[in-house]
């Protein structure tokens, strides 16, 4: 009996579905679902401990808000994408070659999709592994190279990079605005009748008739790009360019105004991790709004964070799938400043002068045994976000801008800071700091190096 009924119950199952053999299998694929595009934040403590160098003091106490180092990675549109901002004064040659590859190992992909930004904070630290090494070799005290603190943060990224992948959400829809941020930055770069930089208004301007002078060239929106899950924001990027400081030399390590702002931005939509980039604020400060008084900080962070809200409350959604989502890189060797030479830094660092001098060192031989920098371009829907190095004048910005005004063209700088400033090739004729021998490591040719470069990321289909 229990024989009989094994044997009606096969039979019954080969009656469903049929009588399966080697020559006719059951089906095993379903159909596909189409791809979704994902993001994962992260989120990091970038501050420096008390006793420790930041790029011109040693810590001396920790603020209410420290330092970050936050960003976000898609997944789903080719080899994942990771957009880093980091509240340091700047991350240099092996420096930022060691925080692209190590985000890119954690992230599952690339150096060349790995885009690192610092925000130029002035009471924070300064990366670059090539000083150090070059220091160290010459018998000299690495100071504010000494990178045990950076390779720590380092590893404590890479943790939270792979920590954070696999709890990616899905993006649905692009979120693009931007709005004008009024009385923050105002151009440095104060020019006489002859054409000529005549005065400098630093970031700090005491002077009331440097302040009294016209705002100047300047990029006065501030972009933001928000990514979001249904009708939940999951990352809003912003990006402003101005340099970032409202005082400094403090001994407390701290972001600054934009740091502040982005807080304020932060509590406001706290469902969403929000990233700020600074833009091409090489030649911009605060000088013409700010005197340096302690209670600026908050007045320039108020300013800017109300440019965020209202750029926020702009913003225009639309769907996003992986096909929207593109990476263009193109890789430039940029002009080294012909006062410079291997040899000469070489005899200053044998004198005994170590610190900037051996980062400027480990950039010229870098460029020498034919080292280029990557810029980079993301594009998003109808969003084209552009990755550049250096202290970047804004014009590079208002150029990428004018040069596809049918796009959402946002720019953030600071990538490898090795090249220090880097002006226009007419700044260079103006004389000025910003492009004197000691603040820019790049020759005037510089300009159409890197103009040629954006425009064939911005056609790139």
């Amino acid at each position: 009996m229990l024989r009989y009924k094994f044997m009606s119950a096969w039979l019954l199952l080969t009656m469903v579905l049929g009588t399966f053999s080697a020559e006719s299998p059951l089906p095993t694929h379903l159909p596909a679902s189409p791809p979704v595009l994902r993001a994962a934040t992260f989120d990091v403590d970038a501050t420096p401990p008390i006793g420790s160098l930041m790029a011109y003091d040693p810590v001396t106490n920790h603020w209410d808000l420290g330092l970050r180092a936050r960003g976000i990675v898609l997944l789903g549109g080719g080899e994942p994408i990771v957009l880093c901002a980091v509240d340091w004064i700047g991350i240099a040659n092996g420096g930022h070659d060691a925080f692209r590859e190590t985000l890119a190992q954690a992230a599952g992909t690339t150096a060349r999709r790995v885009a690192v930004q610092a925000l130029h904070q002035h009471d924070a630290p300064v990366c670059d592994f090539s000083a150090e090494q070059i220091l160290k070799e010459a018998g000299l005290d690495a100071r504010q190279f000494a990178g045990d603190f950076h390779r720590e943060l380092l590893s404590r990224l890479a943790t939270a990079l792979r920590e954070a992948v696999p709890r990616a959400q899905p993006i649905t829809h692009l979120g693009l605005g931007e709005a004008r941020v009024e009385k923050v930055a105002s151009n440095r770069r104060i020019l006489g009748p002859d054409g000529k930089v005549r005065a400098t208004r630093y970031t700090a301007t005491k002077d009331p008739a440097l302040r009294a002078e016209p705002e100047g060239v300047i990029d006065p929106m501030v972009s933001v790009v928000s990514f979001w899950n249904g009708d939940r924001p999951v990352a809003v990027l912003s990006y402003y360019a101005t340099h970032p400081q409202s005082y400094y030399r403090t001994g407390v390590p701290n972001p600054d105004f934009p740091g502040v702002a982005r807080f304020l931005r932060q509590l406001a939509v706290p469902e969403a991790l929000h990233v700020h980039f600074d833009g091409a604020g090489g030649n911009l400060g605060a000088g013409k709004y700010n005197d340096g008084s302690a209670t600026n900080r908050l007045v320039l962070a108020e300013r800017l964070a109300d440019g965020m809200r209202r750029a926020w409350e702009n913003t225009k959604r639309q769907p996003v799938t992986p096909n929207d989502v593109g990476w263009s890189v193109e890789s430039v060797a940029l002009p080294v400043a012909k006062h410079l030479s291997v040899e000469k830094l070489e005899a200053q660092l044998t004198s005994g002068e170590g610190g900037f001098t051996a980062s400027r060192l480990a950039w010229l031989r870098r460029c020498r045994d034919g080292h280029k920098i990557d810029v980079t371009c993301l594009r998003l829907g109808t969003a084209r976000i552009l990755h550049l190095p250096g202290e970047l004048f804004v014009e590079y910005q208002l150029a990428a801008k004018a040069a596809r005004p049918d796009l959402f063209v946002a720019m953030a700088a600071y990538g490898d800071y090795a090249p220090w400033y880097i002006g226009t090739a007419i700044a260079y004729e103006q004389g000025g700091y910003e492009t004197s021998p000691s603040a820019s490591n790049v020759a005037p040719e510089v300009e159409d190096v890197l103009m040629s470069a954006i425009r064939k990321l911005l056609q790139s289909p």
